[in-house]
């Protein structure tokens, strides 16, 4: 069985996913092998709450330029995590 550290690597900090958090939902950056069943059981693991569900995607590369510079912005993979109601994670 695997740590949750090996599946959970950070939350995703932006101004969408910071407004979702008033209402139980929590998004992470997760190992792209990670399954549903795993994520939930990480996150109950690693913060001490009860998860409703869990959904996850995938993103895609994106071209980002610095000056004359191009390249890629690299591929992750995303769980949106919706707690059961009362239960909160602080970050």
């Amino acid at each position: 069985m695997k740590h949750y550290s090996d599946i959970i690597y950070s939350p995703v900090i932006t101004e969408k996913s910071m407004a979702d958090r008033q209402n139980g939902v929590y998004v992470f950056k997760v190992n792209k092998e990670a399954t549903k069943d795993e994520i939930k059981k990480a996150v109950e693991d690693a913060f001490k709450v009860e998860v409703k569900s869990v959904n996850t995607l995938n993103t895609k590369a994106k071209r980002r330029r610095v000056g004359r510079y191009a390249g890629m912005s690299k591929t992750y993979k995303k769980a949106i995590v919706t707690l059961k109601s009362g239960s909160t994670i602080d970050l």
